[in-house]
């Protein structure tokens, strides 16, 4: 094992062009009063907890008050808790209803529009609900937005074969959940219910997708092969809400929901970008070492493993040592990274073997015979969990001693590909390559508690909870 090369990887603020408005904390802090769930969306949408939704009008001029409160709203003299059609602030700052008549999305219109209304502007990055119908008299705060028609029904592709016998029972922590699934077979992202087999819908793409990854059950980021693009699909609008432009194709998403940070990475460049989940922004471009591939996120999120597809040299790029960019070793045939209690433990795939690695010392520590064709690793706690394509067969490795404790033995038939953990819960989805069956496991109790019938392979796979439109 040969020492380790610390460098100081290369980090730059990236220009992202024009950012949409941030709603201000005065106006945030007097709707959360009433609601203090509301999701203030990055583009400048605000959704209530029961999905209603206004659109913030920004005021040609405000005031620096601190403390709002009504000024005018319709119905009169009525409270935000009442959810008015319309209300405006003492800063000038209006909030307009998104109301449903007759089938139809549109805003309130009134006789006589007010002045804040008529010199204020809606965020110019916004994504209106499809199918507003803004009124004439209102039709200067849309600036350069783009209105959707009414018949507009975003990426949606509905799927006339999803009749006859369809329905199942999955396991209670998936039961009424959202699969969004990339077959490998077209662009497409299909969307099927849990308690169903077939895909109810699909999601239409221009390209075929690398990965994808769901945040706050509420958006799905996507990249493509070729195109240097991510796109971000908001779940509520069925619509590409933001596209991400990179200057390299971007490839692999992993997502560290406690930092509310995307890790977006690109071999081709060398690089990882660093992406805000919060305004949906790029942070910082590290460029690190090689054609970098199978990028692991430790479960801190402290650390981020790769290898170099050429040379087959382990990287780490050590976040809480200022982006510090550390050799661990060159090892044949990689298929998977994982890192617990300390050490580094990597899979090759042609020999069926394990190597274990020191993190602070990268001295060798032992290596073990593991199940044929290792595909996936997945750690938690002190259980490494080992998916073995060939056998369909998950091993569990005890990390403090290194050692094989439990073999599951999956009853698909097919060729197992992809861990994905179910959240909320200490139960995984073993999911295949072929159409047919996947297994849910417990990693408690290490068991297989549910093999489910699912119509299509899975290359890639997200699960959400099922997502209520806005009202």
């Amino acid at each position: 094992m040969r020492k380790f090369l610390a460098i100081i990887c290369l980090s730059f603020l990236l220009g992202t062009g024009a950012l949409a408005k941030q709603i201000p904390q005065p106006v945030q802090d007097f709707i959360n009063k009433d609601f203090p769930q509301t999701n203030f969306r990055f583009d400048g949408a605000i959704i209530l907890p029961d999905n209603t939704m206004y659109l913030p009008v920004f005021p040609a001029k405000t005031s620096d008050n601190t403390e709002l409160t009504i000024k005018t709203s319709y119905p009169v003299n009525s409270t935000m808790k009442q959810k008015p059609d319309m209300i405006i602030l003492d800063n000038n700052f209006v909030l307009l209803k998104v109301l449903n008549i007759n089938g139809k999305k549109t805003v309130i219109n009134l006789a006589e529009t007010p002045e804040e209304l008529q010199t204020g502007l809606l965020p110019q990055d916004i994504l209106l609900p499809k199918g507003l119908v803004i009124p004439t008299s209102l039709e200067g705060i849309i600036g350069n937005i783009d209105v959707t028609v009414t018949q507009d029904t975003g990426l949606r592709i509905n799927n006339t074969r999803a009749k006859g016998k369809n329905s199942t029972t999955p396991v209670e922590p998936l039961n009424g959940k959202t699969f969004f699934i990339s077959s490998g077979a077209n662009k497409n992202i299909q969307v099927v219910n849990s308690n169903t087999q077939k895909p109810e819908y699909a999601l239409e793409q221009a390209y075929i997708i690398n990965d994808m990854k769901a945040y706050n059950n509420e958006f799905l980021l996507v990249t493509y092969y070729d195109f240097k693009s991510m796109n971000i699909i908001s779940l509520m609008d069925e619509k590409v809400i933001k596209q991400v432009n990179l200057d390299s194709v971007p490839e692999q998403i992993l997502i560290d929901s406690k930092n509310k940070l995307a890790y977006i990475t690109s071999g081709s460049n060398s690089s990882v970008y660093i992406f805000s989940l919060e305004t949906m922004t790029l942070k910082k471009q590290l460029k690190i070492n090689g054609k970098c591939e199978k990028f692991t996120l430790a479960q801190d999120g402290s650390k981020l493993f790769y290898v170099d597809r050429n040379t087959n040299n382990i990287w780490v790029v050590d976040f809480e040592e200022n982006y510090k960019l550390k050799n661990i070793g060159n090892f044949p045939n990689i298929s998977k990274i994982a890192y617990s209690n300390g050490k580094i433990y990597i899979t090759s795939r042609t020999k069926n073997r394990m190597a274990i690695v020191n993190y602070e010392t990268l001295e060798f520590i032992n290596e073990l015979e593991v199940c044929e064709k290792p595909v996936e690793l997945y750690a938690t706690g002190d259980d490494l969990f080992i998916l073995g394509a060939q056998e369909n067969i998950l091993e569990v490795l005890n990390t403090k001693d290194d050692v094989i404790t439990d073999k599951l033995f999956l009853n698909t038939n097919s060729f197992a590909t992809n861990i994905t953990p179910i959240e909320n819960s200490d139960l995984i989805m073993i999911t295949n390559a072929l159409p047919g069956l996947y297994s849910v496991v417990d990693t408690e109790i290490k068991e297989v508690i549910k093999t489910s019938p699912l119509d299509i392979p899975v290359r890639v796979i997200v699960i959400t909870d099922t997502v209520k439109t806005i009202k």
